[in-house]
């Protein structure tokens, strides 16, 4: 079973004692590829540094919406010296990680739509793809992506919305992340989505450290439990595991231009 997971934060600290034994578990586990995403201008340079350092390991880089108070009006700026410095690296992958949140405390949304409208021209100008993470606000994140053509999608992250949202996404040929929250008994309406979604819209996901499956509750995620989610959402699919295995890499492989054979 070959795996691709395309969201992680494997540069947060919870991993500074044994990434690289995680990270060598999760080969061994059978995930070939690991996306870690920037959230604010301080981390790029560690992202990017572990990208360089882990041949299994690549970069996205963005300025998320629950660090708002971080971010300053030249963090733009600087993110598109970053990209142009960049232009071209393979391990190069994606914006984000970047989006909508309506959840926190004190949102702004004028200010966060502002900062991800700027992001989304960023991924027009260096067709990259996007990394969207969105909550509790999908019906204005979809008109965006509606307003902002993008040569390239992305994915939203973390899907837990209505069968009509991700509809919503599909049309606008956006993939779904599909990860921990799935596997928990109480996600009912996940998994009534689950199964209307077709295979060519999924890609699996970790958001390591966060978003645990049911099966490693109480312990702190890690990509190398990427088999496990991609199993128990496959029974409530209704497929096999190595065949929804199978089309997340091959959808994964599509959306960052990566060989899939």
């Amino acid at each position: 079973m070959r795996l691709i997971d395309t969201h992680t934060h494997l540069d947060f600290d919870p991993f500074d004692t044994d990434r690289g034994e995680v990270l060598a578990r999760s080969q061994r586990a059978g995930v070939e590829r690991i996306l870690v995403l920037g959230v604010h201008q301080a981390n790029w340079a560690r992202v990017w540094q572990l990208a360089q350092d882990e041949p299994c390991v690549h970069a996205a880089l963005g300025l998320h919406p629950v660090f708002l108070q971080d971010h300053r009006a030249e963090h733009i700026d600087a993110l598109r010296d970053w990209l142009l410095r960049l232009r071209g690296e393979d391990k190069l992958c994606a914006i984000g990680e970047i989006g909508l949140d309506y959840y926190i405390e004190d949102p702004a949304k004028e200010r966060q739509q502002t900062l991800l409208e700027a992001q989304l021209e960023l991924a027009n100008e260096f067709e990259l793809p996007v990394l969207l993470h969105v909550r509790r606000a999908h019906a204005q994140m979809i008109a965006t992506l509606k307003r902002h053509k993008l040569k390239r999608t992305g994915i939203a992250h973390a899907f837990s919305g209505s069968w009509e949202e991700a509809r919503e996404y599909i049309k606008l040929g956006y993939k779904l992340g599909l990860g921990g929250a799935g596997t928990w008994p109480q996600a009912h309406r996940m998994h009534r989505v689950l199964q209307q979604l077709p295979l060519d819209s999924i890609v699996l996901e970790t958001d390591a450290p966060d978003i645990t499956p049911h099966s490693h509750a109480g312990q702190r995620n890690s990509p190398e439990f990427l088999p496990d989610i991609c199993r128990e959402l496959a029974a409530l699919r209704g497929v096999s595991a190595e065949e929804l295995a199978e089309a997340s890499y091959n959808n994964s492989c599509e959306l960052f231009g990566w060989p899939a054979g």
